[in-house]
């Protein structure tokens, strides 16, 4: 009899236990793994919303870069983690709705090993070029190249990206090649941009504006439908005769498959609230990103629909990283 109540009682102790963890979520540091070096796009956004929320739930969250393989790594590394919640990772277009059509044998699926938490930010991608450099316009772009593929130089950060796929794209609908030279992140682009040793460069407008406001690059064309209020003189491909080009780049907060709901909906409510504070919001805006927030079910009914979206697209491109 003692045996089977001691057996009772670890039972008990054992669906407890789960729900004493849940509401006592945090206890310890969280890691948010950021898939790219320190200062461009992505790495921006991580660290202003992870700020809002340390300052207002007092949780202490640790920004991780892990750069590689067009954020593979450190998407991979997340989707691997421990799904205890202490493990996120900021995801994006490129390294969760274009990378699955581009590696034939990507080490995790986006749809089956992580669990979305939040969307976060969306922007659109610009070329840019540097002040000094004879490419003033997009038509100065196109009259180079015309003719001779591979004179005219542009960079990006890591091949796959959305910025990667949006210039082939461009290059596509006004017949031109120009030479690609990938980059592992934005920081060493933009001083061989502003040093004349790359013509172009291509990524979401939260890397490049800073630049762009203190004079030292152009913005040349943005991929949204319409112009974007931070750069409100630069033209669109679609209204330069290209209908319907739009090219954009989203990131959102996700947790290993396997992470409790209670841990997921904690950390939603945190980000969501975050992400309503009016200097966040002036924060990512003025960075030349949209804030988007909702719930995880939005965020999973979001990407489900982007994978096959973006299938469409690198097919159409014939790129391939295998």
């Amino acid at each position: 009899m003692l045996g089977a109540a001691a057996s009772a009682l670890t039972a008990l102790l054992s669906l407890a236990t789960p729900a004493i963890a849940q509401e006592d979520y945090p206890n310890k540091p969280i890691r948010l793994i950021v898939p790219f070096p320190p200062g461009g796009g992505t790495d921006m956004i991580a660290r202003a919303v992870a700020k809002k929320v340390t300052d207002r739930t007092k949780w202490s969250i640790v920004v991780d870069n892990r750069p590689g393989a067009g954020g593979n790594l450190g998407v991979d590394a997340a989707a691997k983690a421990s799904p205890d919640g202490y493990t996120l990772v900021m995801g994006q277009t490129s390294n969760l709705a274009i990378n699955p059509w581009l590696y034939s044998k990507l080490p995790y699926d986006p749809l089956k090993d992580l669990v979305p938490v939040a969307l976060v930010s969306s922007a659109p991608i610009v070329m840019a070029a540097g002040m000094d450099s004879q490419y003033k316009t997009f038509a100065d772009v196109i009259a180079a190249a015309k003719g001779k593929p591979d004179v005219v130089t542009l960079g990006y950060s890591g091949n796959g990206t959305v910025a990667h796929l949006a210039g082939e794209q461009a290059e596509n609908a006004v017949g031109i090649k120009l030479r690609h030279v990938p980059y592992k992140g934005a920081a060493q682009a933009m001083t061989d941009l502003m040093g004349g040793n790359i013509d172009l460069y291509m990524s979401a407008i939260p890397t490049l504006l800073g630049h762009v406001r203190n004079g030292k690059l152009r913005p040349i064309i943005v991929t949204s439908l319409k112009r974007s209020p931070q750069l409100p003189d630069t033209p669109t491909l679609a209204e330069l005769g290209h209908k319907d080009f739009e090219a954009i780049s989203w990131y959102g907060l996700l947790a290993p498959r396997g992470t409790s709901a209670a841990v997921v909906e904690k950390l939603n409510a945190a980000v969501n609230e975050a992400l309503a504070q009016p200097d966040v919001i002036e924060k990512l805006r003025s960075e030349g990103g949209d804030v988007l927030g909702g719930s995880s079910q939005k965020f999973s009914e979001f990407l489900a629909a982007e994978v096959p979206r973006w299938g469409k697209i690198v097919k159409a491109s014939g790129a391939s990283l295998d």
